[in-house]
């Protein structure tokens, strides 16, 4: 089935410029740059913290959208490494948003049939932190459905650099030869190794707020991602635009570095 967009907000126009295919591939990994939060708030002279709070809604809605459209992995980049730089409030707030939400979250997720993963440098949260995250996992684990995976504490060059590491002391132990060190070595020592391999990389990255940089998030994985910019603050994005993100990647076309083939 083929719709437009119905014209609901400002974002008519990114709504509207594709046509979204219901029976057009979806993504079977998308990534989620969350920009905004902080903007939003500011556009309503509210605390920053509000912003965050009203991002945490936005996850709701678009983890059971991208459930229903089928998507098999939603990763949402939720705590850079670099976000500790931010006023201790903040981060003290963002840190505690992780318990309230997956408190109230995770008995729905659990009837949408969604399982939690979380993929950071966890042993450096808050202990409440960690356990949220740990309790949420656990409370998951048997899900069968959409695996939403947050990035939280994450950056991938730290990220590359711990993967590195690890391979070197594999070397050290005579474990892998440095000549058996291949692109799958690198992929099965990154923090996305819990997926299987034909869900690792996500093949549509989008990223809210209208800046159009990675940040730190996924180098390795998104060599070939499909990258999607939006002016929506995080706050803002709705599923009719996560449809308009899913219609632009079906009208790319994705080579991989080939040829496409003609008749």
């Amino acid at each position: 089935m083929l719709r437009f967009f119905p014209q609901k907000n400002k974002y008519v126009q990114e709504e509207a410029e594709f046509l979204f295919d219901e029976k057009g591939p979806i993504p079977k990994h998308i990534a989620v740059i969350m920009d905004g939060n902080g903007r939003w708030a500011q556009n309503r002279r509210l605390p920053r913290i509000a912003g965050h709070k009203e991002g945490m809604e936005t996850v709701k809605r678009i983890t059971k959208h991208a459930s229903k459209l089928g998507v098999k992995v939603l990763t949402l980049y939720a705590f850079s490494t670099e976000n500790w730089k931010r006023p201790t409030d903040e981060v003290n707030f963002l840190m505690q948003l992780p318990v309230d939400f997956f408190d109230v979250f995770v008995p729905e997720l659990i009837e949408e049939n969604v399982k939690v993963q979380v993929m950071g440098y966890k042993k450096l949260l808050p202990e409440h932190t960690q356990k949220a995250v740990k309790d949420a996992i656990e409370q998951t684990k048997d899900n069968t459905g959409m695996v939403l995976n947050f990035a939280l504490n994450y950056g991938s060059r730290a990220e590359i650099v711990t993967a590195v590491q690890e391979i070197a002391k594999e070397i050290e132990t005579n474990q892998l030869q440095s000549t058996e060190i291949t692109e799958e070595t690198i992929a099965d020592h990154l923090m996305t190794n819990f997926l299987s391999k034909d869900l690792r990389d996500p093949e549509l990255v989008i990223r809210t707020s209208g800046e159009e940089r990675i940040s730190n998030f996924l180098l390795w994985q998104i060599a070939y991602s499909e990258l999607f910019f939006t002016q929506a603050l995080w706050p803002d994005f709705t599923p009719n635009l996560l449809e308009a993100a899913i219609a632009s990647f079906q009208n790319r076309d994705r080579r991989f570095g080939g040829l496409k083939e003609t008749t």
